[in-house]
């Protein structure tokens, strides 16, 4: 007769222990995208001492992170985003090694010193840290596998454990950290490869809306579109009606007033505030006129879709730069629309140059535009000047 299992505390039909999985897993997401990504990595809010402590421990219990490093790895990803010193960028390693070994490129980059010492800065250094969560980070993992089979029994909560050890392994630094660099949507023209996954920020706590998070890396909301929902900061909003959070930044949005009739210093600030915005609306006019030239032009689909990569990626020295530039020797339209990117998203990396300066560079540029006898070109810079802060 083959030895009884023993069984847990609760005896919970299939769907139950489901439910108890996805609902640890849940809390699990909750603490990595409020404590440790919005609130640790990058400051957009502060949380009391009760939810910061609460999500510490569970972190601890669930997935054996520490907060310093997961802080330093984070930040660092941000500083050196799609570059060789980029810690996990699929764009660099390929989507497949940040997929399936996410977890391990997160490991290796936790053992780089200058990495935590450089990145890793304002992170908890109470006693608790120093002797429990960061010497002890691996003692939660098995307390809470202890924890599982005391209340579901030893195959359920082997299993219903082994699935707590993976979600965060898999679906943040697999998922969010390589899919959300590669397929999507972007609402926003940051310079990085992120992308918002899905519209629906429920099974990742809003961390779908990766493009969102880089665009505006210390905005406590991740969602910015009518129809884009971010269950993080319903639960943000929830603790800061409980007084235990409050939110220090969030995106702007985009706002528009009267057109100007010229740029003036109250332009260019509007269009520096939205300036991802601004961008991601410029790219979406001048795809449209470069498709509508392409026709005119009858080239084949392949030199097309290399003018459209060249003018997501801006108009420096690149691979595509070089495969369409006999195209846009043919085009002055096409040139035109791949040099005026290029300015355009030059007037805020201008650092040195004084305000009136920048205004006199965007009153230029918008000048061009309404002259470039591109129907497209010249509705946006209708646009241009209406934009509000």
């Amino acid at each position: 007769m083959p030895p009884v299992l023993p069984s847990g505390i609760l005896d919970l039909p299939w769907w139950g222990y489901l439910a108890a999985t996805l609902a640890m897993t849940h809390v699990t997401i909750a603490g990595v995208t409020i404590y440790l990504h919005r609130h640790q990595a990058h400051r957009a809010l502060d949380l009391g001492p009760v939810p910061s402590h609460f999500f510490r421990f569970w972190l601890w219990l669930t997935t054996g992170m520490i907060t310093r490093e997961w802080a330093a790895i984070h930040r660092k990803h941000h500083a050196k985003c799609e570059t060789p010193d980029d810690p996990h960028s699929p764009q660099v390693l390929g989507l497949n090694r940040v997929l399936w070994g996410g977890v391990f490129l997160y490991v290796k980059e936790s053992h780089n010193p200058e990495t935590l010492e450089r990145y890793g800065h304002g992170t908890p250094d109470d006693w608790l840290e120093r002797r429990l969560y960061t010497p002890l980070h691996k003692a939660g993992i098995v307390i809470m596998l202890g924890i599982d089979l005391a209340l579901f029994g030893a195959i359920p909560g082997a299993v219903i454990w082994a699935v707590q050890m993976a979600w965060i392994p898999f679906w943040a630094a697999g998922v969010i950290n390589g899919v959300g660099h590669c397929w999507g949507y972007r609402s926003f023209a940051c310079r990085d490869a992120s992308t918002n996954i899905l519209p629906w920020g429920i099974l990742i706590g809003g961390e779908e809306l990766h493009n969102n998070h880089h665009a505006y890396a210390t905005s406590a909301k991740l969602s910015n579109k009518w129809y884009e929902f971010d269950i993080g900061w319903t639960y943000i909003r929830l603790l800061e009606m409980l007084g235990q959070a409050r939110v220090k930044k969030i995106a702007p949005r985009a706002r528009f007033g009267r057109l100007r009739p010229n740029a003036d210093l109250d332009t260019l600030q509007a269009v520096l505030t939205h300036r991802y915005d601004v961008l991601a609306r410029y790219l979406k006019s001048a795809r449209e006129a470069a498709a509508e030239e392409i026709r005119r032009l009858r080239v084949d689909g392949r030199q097309g879709r290399t003018v459209k990569r060249l003018l997501r990626e801006g108009g420096g020295e690149s691979p595509s730069r070089a495969e369409a530039q006999p195209l846009l020797d043919r085009s002055e339209c096409l040139a035109k629309l791949v040099a005026m990117r290029a300015e355009l998203e030059a007037l805020w990396a201008r650092s040195t140059a004084t305000h009136e300066q920048l205004v006199q560079q965007l009153q230029d540029w918008i000048r061009r535009a309404e002259q470039s006898g591109i129907r497209q070109l010249e509705e946006f810079s209708l646009r241009l000047r209406s934009y509000a802060v």
